[in-house]
Order: C-alpha cells, then structure tokens, then sequence
C-alpha cells in the first residue's frame, strides 16, 4: 500500500517517523511506497494553542487530498499534538487515517498498562492524551504544564533538544512514576525523543511515535 504521511510539524517528528517506517520495511523485506506533504508547523502550533481543531482539520484536509491525488491509499499524522484534530479531520478526509491515538490504546491494553503518565503539549496533558479511554492518565501538577508546553514547544519547532529540556522532561517523568504512581510514562509528543537519548532509562517510557509508526507498517504492509 501507499502510504501518506503530514510532515513537518515539526521536522524532527517527520524525519523520526521516516527512520523509523524504512527500519520495519526493511525488517519485513518489502519496499516503502510513501510520499509525505509538508505542513506548518508554526501554522499547527498557533491553532493548537487557539483550540481551533475545525480549521486545523481543514488544513490537513487539503495535504491529504493531494496525497490521494499522488496515490496514496491511507494517510498519517506525523505528530501526536495534532491529533487534538483528529476526530474533525476523521470526518472530512478522503482518505482512511492511521490513527496514533487508536494505536496507542491497542497497545497499552495489549500489555495491561491501567495507569500511566503523560508528557507532551499542554492540550495532550490537560486532555489525558485526548481522552484516552480504559486508561487512566495522569498528567504534571498544573503549575508545571506552562513550562512544559513551552519546551516542547521549542522542541518542536527547533528540532533540537537543550540540556535545560532534557533535565526537565526526565525530573517529570520520574515524578510521574515515584510521587503520582505510574506505571509507565507516555511520550506523548513525537518530539520528545530528542530529549528521551539515552539508550536507557530506570522507568518505563512509552514512545507514541514509535507506537504510531510500527501501526503505519502493519497498514501498509497489509
């Protein structure tokens, strides 16, 4: 199957999901027919922040019609904050979409994870990964969600990681698990893998993106 992908929001996001789908094609020995269209990220960013999920699902509406008129037979968002979206976007697309939230939900009842914590965006907080049903979700106290906002934020947009972001995300994330008793921690931002880099960690991390990715594979190579 050809696969659509909604890059660049943010550019490090795209280019993990990329990696991460020529990886599981190349494991699975088939070829990847993939086209990606390049959306805003500043552009996403500021309707993220303004609640405006109609006319940000519009805009995604308009990359996933040139993606079906490019070939492609389902469509992906290359991001787990633009999934705030996803049930408008659901609604106008003409393609099916491979959903990172459903994923998600698979395979944490997959494994029996009930309760876990989640970093990301505010709106991924706030919402308890969007109102993630048949898990519990806790989020950071609300005097921090400001601050973790703004360095995902950052992230995002950068494509980097400083050492002030990679010290805060991992003191929430220990938070998460010693004072608000998570089971597991949800990166639920793609970005965030810039700053979870060190090839272990003393608590265990969910990678959404990874989730997403490893459920685009199955799909496309269906």
């Amino acid at each position: 199957m050809h696969v659509g992908l909604i890059g660049g929001i943010g550019p490090a996001a795209t280019e993990y999901y990329y990696r991460a789908l020529v990886r599981l094609y190349a494991k699975a020995g088939k070829r990847l027919e993939l086209t990606i269209a390049n959306a805003d990220a500043r552009e996403l960013v500021q309707n993220l922040e303004a609640g405006e999920s109609t006319a940000q699902a519009a805009i995604f509406a308009g990359y996933i019609d040139r993606l079906k008129a490019g070939g492609c037979a389902a469509v992906a968002l290359t991001s787990i904050g633009a999934h705030f979206c996803i049930k408008d976007l659901a609604r106008i697309s003409s393609l099916p979409l491979i959903n990172g939230l459903t994923a998600l939900e698979e395979y944490l009842s997959t494994r029996g994870i009930e309760r876990v914590g989640v970093l990301g965006t505010r709106a991924v907080m706030d919402s308890g990964l969007y109102g993630l049903p048949n898990v519990e979700v806790i989020s950071i106290p609300e005097d921090e969600l400001r601050a973790a906002h703004a360095h995902y934020i950052a992230m995002a947009v950068s494509g980097r990681a400083t050492q002030e972001q990679r010290d805060f995300f991992e003191k929430a994330a220990r938070q998460l698990i010693d004072v608000h008793g998570a089971k597991a921690v949800v990166l639920g931002g793609t970005d965030l893998y810039l700053a979870f880099d060190k090839p272990d960690y003393p608590y265990r991390l969910v990678d959404c993106a990874q989730v997403h990715a490893e459920a685009i594979a199955r799909v496309g190579l269906e």
